[in-house]
């Protein structure tokens, strides 16, 4: 695992409180991975409606739980929120006085922390495929901005789709889901990324199995390779993706989410009901 933490003192006792932070999520990051392997037999099995949680150690827990609610929906096992579920425990460090934000980045699954009248900029690179190492060392040019506030029911925000470092069943380059939690925020990106997809003769799938040793996915068919598609097939991807995002929605699962395939892309914006998102659009229309 490679974590990226970053957190803003706040007040004169600040620069203390943020050392004690960083002390304290180091130490709780050392022993995470030896705690999950220890669950591993259990923790790559599919989540089983109405199934009581087997898991012991709080994060594979936090992990079962953010997948439950699709388990009479489809296959997902608790691997599905594995990264949020660490960026939250250890957001959990940074929760305190004196710190005014904090933000713990597990490959691109984050979780957030905001004190009053506080907010953080969160940029959006949708296609992994196009990154040079030149623009790794010039800056990014992002395709997309948006700010969360304090505001804001969200504290996390996850990617997903079949260009990433997990396997995926469906062709989005990617797809960002903000939620109230990491955790929830993996799960639903999984499940939505998933969703985008369409039935083309030209796209790759392999048996997961066949690709990587003890993988959570057994035999299920992942995308290993899209080709350039027509226009309105893309399209069709994208608005079944979309049609998930809104239900997960609609079950307060998510707040928001960007969807992006081919240059392609749809916006799922927050309910009207909840504090205005802002996105900054460049160069995708997302619409």
């Amino acid at each position: 695992m490679d974590i990226v933490i970053g957190a803003d003192p706040w007040g004169p006792e600040g620069e203390a409180a943020v050392a004690l932070a960083h002390e304290q999520a180091w130490t709780r990051f050392e022993p995470l991975l030896a705690e999950l392997m220890a669950e591993w037999p259990v923790l790559r099995l599919p989540v089983q409606a109405g199934e009581r949680c087997p898991l012991q150690s709080g994060v594979a827990r936090r992990m079962w739980r953010a997948c439950a609610p699709w388990a009479d929906q489809t296959y997902i096992t608790p691997m599905a929120a594995v990264a949020g579920s660490v960026a939250q425990e250890l957001l959990a460090c940074y929760v305190r006085a004196g710190v005014a934000r904090a933000w713990v980045n597990n490959g691109g699954d984050i979780a957030l922390h905001l004190a009053p009248d506080q907010s953080v900029r969160v940029g959006l690179y949708a296609d992994l495929a196009r990154l040079q190492v030149q623009e790794l060392m010039q800056g990014l040019n992002l395709d997309g901005a948006f700010e969360v506030t304090h505001a804001m029911p969200v504290r996390g925000v996850a990617t997903s789709g079949w260009r990433g470092r997990s396997f995926s069943l469906g062709i989005a380059d990617s797809v960002t889901v903000l939620a109230a939690t990491a955790a929830q925020a993996d799960a639903a990106a999984s499940i939505i990324a998933n969703a985008v997809n369409v039935a083309h003769q030209g796209i790759v799938r392999q048996p997961a199995n066949s690709l990587r040793d003890m993988t959570d996915l057994g035999d299920l068919q992942v995308t290993v390779d899209v080709p350039s598609l027509p226009v309105e097939w893309v399209q069709r991807a994208l608005h079944a993706g979309w049609q998930r995002a809104r239900e997960c929605q609609a079950q307060g699962l998510i707040a928001a989410a960007a969807l992006v395939c081919q240059g392609q892309s749809r916006l799922l914006t927050m309910a009207a009901t909840l504090a205005p998102l802002s996105f900054e659009e460049n160069p995708l229309a997302l619409a």
